[in-house]
């Protein structure tokens, strides 16, 4: 396999997918790649054409080609025959919602796990995860099942922010973690800080970007993982 899941698109006062271009960019050297193809059904707010054009512009810029699946008469055949994929963030619910719905969830599993190159952000890293259950969206739509591509055998949860805004009483980030290890005692989470991803490839993971990731697992401490290190542990 070979994947990059990055945390976030944006970060404030930047271009979008300004911070991670330069590892997209080396992602995607070496490879046969020319034409990538796009999956934005994380989108709601933003149409998907619009969506597209707004991807295209940055692949185009470090010369790749991108055309988005909605365009495909059977999307099936479009991930069969697709170079690369790469599936952007959003609403987490409505993403799986319709990656099932076009029967396109396992489709692209099928291609990933035999070597075509996964790129996913924020909701697009969640659905390389066993299931979308560490997203942070709003669940504005039912899938037919929470399961995604276990691509990677942990979850992951983007944006991990540690902050606890000064008069809010609900419960910390950290907390929610904590709440999805009672019920799944034997996974990992990987708090995926903005400006931070995961690349896979070659049998090894490895963490990249600005900040250092926090790893939660029950009845231990979270761990924090600084840039740079192999995370292979996760994948065990």
């Amino acid at each position: 396999m070979k994947l990059l899941l990055i945390s976030n698109s944006t970060n404030a006062g930047e271009e979008y997918l300004g911070w991670p271009r330069n590892d997209i960019k080396a992602f995607l050297e070496g490879t046969k790649v020319k034409r990538v193809l796009f999956i934005p059904y994380a989108g709601i707010t933003v149409s998907y054409d619009a969506y597209e054009a707004k991807v295209k512009a940055v692949f185009q810029q470090l010369g790749y080609d991108l055309y988005s699946i909605h365009h495909e008469a059977d999307p099936v055949h479009a991930v069969a025959e697709a170079e690369a994929i790469a599936v952007g963030g959003g609403n987490t619910f409505h993403l799986v919602h319709e990656l099932q719905r076009t029967g396109v969830m396992q489709a692209i599993r099928g291609r990933a796990l035999a070597g075509v190159p996964y790129i996913g952000w924020s909701a697009g890293s969640n659905v390389a995860c066993p299931s979308l259950r560490t997203t942070n969206d709003m669940p504005v739509i039912e899938p037919a099942s929470f399961n995604c591509m276990g691509l990677v055998p942990f979850q992951i949860n983007p944006h991990y922010l540690d902050a606890h805004p000064e008069g809010h009483g609900g419960e910390t980030r950290e907390q929610r973690i904590e709440e999805f290890l009672v019920v799944n005692p034997k996974m990992y989470v990987a708090g995926l800080r903005e400006a931070t991803s995961l690349i896979y490839e070659n049998g090894q993971l490895k963490l990249v970007g600005r900040h250092a990731m926090r790893v939660f697992r029950l009845g231990s401490a979270p761990r924090e993982v600084q840039p740079g290190s192999n995370v292979d542990f996760l994948m065990m």
